[in-house]
């Protein structure tokens, strides 16, 4: 699995470049993802909030048929107002082999793993399905998630 750690890193690159602090949208995030994965096949759906400036995806790879496994993720990150940063937290940096940025660990890592993954899944014949949930303001409230 390690022949996914260069396409990881350059999602998780785009991931953190999207500012999805628990108190702003994150549609843009939303939208990129899903781009992305109907572009390899799977069937997106969007479930947007009341506000209508979030909200959680459900994705699926491989057959139309009950079960499967869900990976499952959330897109918020903690507000950074008032923390001190010796790089900006919506740019992935490199430095002293570990990767900086808001979410690499809570949880836009995972996210960035599992999108990875998709892309060989998706050349893959599967027996279940393989889906992907993203949720939205799981730090603040679990409205979302």
């Amino acid at each position: 699995m390690s022949h996914l750690l260069p396409a990881t890193e350059e999602h998780l690159k785009h991931l953190i470049a999207c500012p999805t602090v628990s108190s702003e949208s994150n549609l843009a995030m939303m939208a990129m993802m899903g781009d992305y994965l109907e572009h390899l096949g799977a069937k997106v759906e969007l479930f947007r909030d009341a506000t209508g400036t979030k909200a959680n995806m459900f994705a699926t790879l491989g057959p139309d048929i009950p079960g499967g496994v869900v990976l499952s993720g959330h897109s918020d990150v903690v507000p950074v107002t008032d923390q001190d940063w010796s790089s900006d937290p919506f740019a992935l940096v490199a430095r002293d082999d570990h990767l900086y940025g808001r979410g690499t660990c809570d949880m836009k890592g995972f996210i960035a793993a599992a999108l990875a993954l998709a892309e060989p899944v998706s050349k893959m014949t599967l027996r279940r399905p393989l889906h992907l949930c993203f949720t939205h303001d799981e730090e603040v409230g679990c409205l979302g998630a």
